[in-house]
C-alpha cells in the first residue's frame, strides 16, 4: 500500500485544496493500492517532516514536493516508482 500525505493549512488555501484534488485523482486510478491522508502542516505529523511551506506532498514517508503544486502526471511518476520498488 502506498501512502500519500498532503499537508496544507487550516483553513486550506487554494493550492492546498488543489494538491489534495490531484492526489485523490491519481489515487482513484489505483483502486485499493493508495491511501490518501489530508494533514495540517501545523501538527505533530507536520513537525515530523519539518514542513515549513505548503502545500507539501509526502509519498511513503519521502517528501517529494514542498511549496509547489505537482501536476497529476508528476505525482503519477512518483507512484510508478513506488510500485516498481514494491514488486
Amino acid at each position: 500500500m502506498i501512502t500519500m500525505k498532503a499537508f496544507g493549512t487550516t483553513p486550506p488555501c487554494a493550492k492546498c485544496k488543489e494538491v489534495l484534488r490531484r492526489v485523490n485523482n491519481v489515487a482513484a486510478r489505483y483502486p485499493g493500492r493508495i491511501e490518501v491522508a489530508k494533514l495540517d502542516a501545523l501538527s505533530a505529523e507536520g513537525d515530523k517532516y519539518g514542513i515549513m511551506s505548503t502545500p507539501t506532498l509526502v509519498i511513503n514517508d519521502r517528501v517529494v514536493a514542498v511549496g509547489k503544486l505537482l501536476s497529476e502526471e508528476e505525482i503519477e511518476k512518483y507512484i510508478a516508482k513506488e510500485l516498481e520498488g514494491a514488486s
